[in-house]
C-alpha cells in the first residue's frame, strides 16, 4: 500500500516535490509507521522502482511475443516503443542522469541496462546472426541507446507536437532501416559502403 502510494506521488508531482509529510497524509497514517517498512526516501522510491521496472519488463516481454512472427524491422520498432513509453512513464532518464543521489542513479541505469538494453542488444546479434543487418550489432546499439535516451529528454514531442509514439516510429525509420538488407537480397550480395572523402584525387598533385 505504502509503495503504490508513493508511486503515484513520485510520478506524479516528481521525487524531488514529494515529502514524507505528503505521503503519510495521502496514506493517512503516520510517518512513524512509513519509516518502519522503509527507512528514508531513497529506499522507497528503490522499492517503486523495482516494482515498475518488473512492469516495464513484462511489457516488453509481451511486445516480443506479439512481434515474433513480424519482419525483423517491426519487432525492433515495437520493442522500442514499448521500452520508450515505459522508461518515459517512469522518468528514467532524468532519474539515471540527473542530479541528484549518485547511489540512486547508478541504481537506476543498471535497472534500465538489465531489463532494456540487454534485450536490445540481443536483439541486434539475433538480427546479425540471421544476415538481417549490414552494420555490426555493437554500433546499432550504441546508435539506438543514445537516440533513445536523447528523445526521451528532450523538447521535440512539444515543439513538433508528435507523441513519443510517433517520435520514436520516426527514430526507427531514420537510423535503422538504412542497415536493413532488402529481403530479396542474399547475405553475400554486395552492401553499399561509407565512402571516406580524400583532400584530393590521388593523380592530383598539391604544389607547394
Amino acid at each position: 500500500m505504502i509503495v503504490e502510494a508513493a508511486g503515484r506521488l513520485f510520478f506524479g508531482a516528481g521525487f524531488a516535490r514529494v515529502s514524507m509529510d505528503d505521503l503519510a497524509r495521502e496514506l493517512r497514517m503516520s510517518k512513524k509507521t512509513i519509516y518502519r517498512h522503509f527507512p528514508d526516501k531513497r529506499s522507497l522510491l528503490a522499492a517503486v522502482l523495482d516494482r515498475q521496472f518488473a512492469i516495464v519488463e513484462r511489457t516488453l516481454v509481451a511486445a516480443a511475443e506479439d512481434a515474433e512472427e513480424q519482419p525483423f524491422g517491426v519487432r525492433v520498432q515495437r520493442f522500442l516503443i514499448a521500452a520508450g513509453s515505459e522508461l518515459g512513464r517512469i522518468g528514467a532518464p532524468q532519474l539515471a542522469s540527473g542530479r541528484g543521489d549518485a547511489i540512486l542513479r547508478q541504481y537506476v541505469e543498471q535497472r534500465v541496462d538489465a531489463v532494456v538494453y540487454q534485450r536490445l542488444d540481443e536483439l541486434f546479434r539475433e538480427g546479425h546472426r540471421q544476415g538481417v543487418l549490414s552494420a555490426p550489432p555493437e554500433l546499432l546499439s550504441e546508435i539506438t541507446r543514445g537516440a533513445l535516451e536523447r528523445l526521451l529528454m528532450s523538447q521535440l514531442p512539444r515543439e513538433l507536437d508528435w507523441t513519443a509514439a510517433d517520435l520514436l516510429r520516426a527514430t526507427v525509420d531514420t537510423v535503422l532501416y538504412g542497415a536493413i538488407r532488402p529481403a530479396d537480397r542474399g547475405i553475400d550480395d554486395e552492401q553499399p559502403r561509407a565512402v571516406i572523402p580524400t583532400a584530393r584525387d590521388d593523380d592530383q598533385e598539391v604544389g607547394p
